[in-house]
């Protein structure tokens, strides 16, 4: 309802609602092609992970199999970013802050531009005034060490990939388009993993990932 009640605010004529996977593959502009074609839907955000699977035909969809992980997104690498400059303030200056939520919370509230950043370039610079007592916290983070920190999230978003053609009784290359959804999907190794996970296919990010499902 609060979908509804936003597109009326917004000055929409709102006819109905439809699933995200689908609204994701009209935004691609993936119904205006005739043929049949299957389409992979994956979306990571902030906060929760869903691949889906559809087939569209003539204009007509139909979502096969969908999987993924509620508890799965950007916010968990911003924690485990969190955690890092944690352990690298307490090897610096010989001082834990785990326990000290003001500081921890102005950490969080940094962590997305180190990893924003990061999907575009190699080295991001932190710094924050005063973090704790007076010291100022500086530091480089690489996108390697980022993604090694990451790492083990990275990889679970394989397995629901792996369980959506399980259950829709299709192989890789049974898959027209694989389609980026959501803000985290902007991160390089969840892309290269995902296109080496079909094979080195060219994933379709034409629009802007953040702005392809209301």
């Amino acid at each position: 309802q609060a979908t509804k009640d936003a597109g009326r605010i917004a000055g929409l004529n709102v006819l109905r609602i439809i699933n995200e996977p689908t609204a994701a593959a009209i935004a691609y502009g993936l119904d205006k092609k005739g043929e049949e074609k299957n389409i992979l839907i994956f979306d990571l955000g902030g906060g929760t992970f869903d691949v889906s699977l559809l087939s569209i035909e003539n204009g007509v969809f139909e979502v096969k199999a969908t999987a993924g992980d509620t508890h799965l997104g950007g916010e968990d690498f911003d924690n485990r970013l969190v955690e890092f400059f944690l352990a690298e303030f307490k090897k610096k200056h010989n001082h834990d802050l785990s326990t000290n939520e003001r500081a921890k919370r102005r950490l969080r509230a940094i962590c997305e531009r180190p990893k924003r950043t990061l999907s575009s370039s190699t080295q991001a610079y932190v710094e924050i005034d005063g973090l704790y007592h007076g010291i100022d916290f500086i530091s480089t983070l690489t996108r390697a060490r980022f993604e090694e920190l990451c790492m083990d999230f990275f990889k679970k978003t394989m397995a629901p990939a792996e369980q959506v053609l399980a259950d829709a009784k299709m192989s890789k290359s049974d898959i027209a388009e694989v389609i980026l959804v959501g803000g985290s999907t902007r991160i390089p190794k969840v892309q290269q993993m995902l296109s080496d996970f079909f094979n080195g296919k060219q994933l379709n990010k034409s629009i802007n990932p953040d702005e392809a499902v209301a």
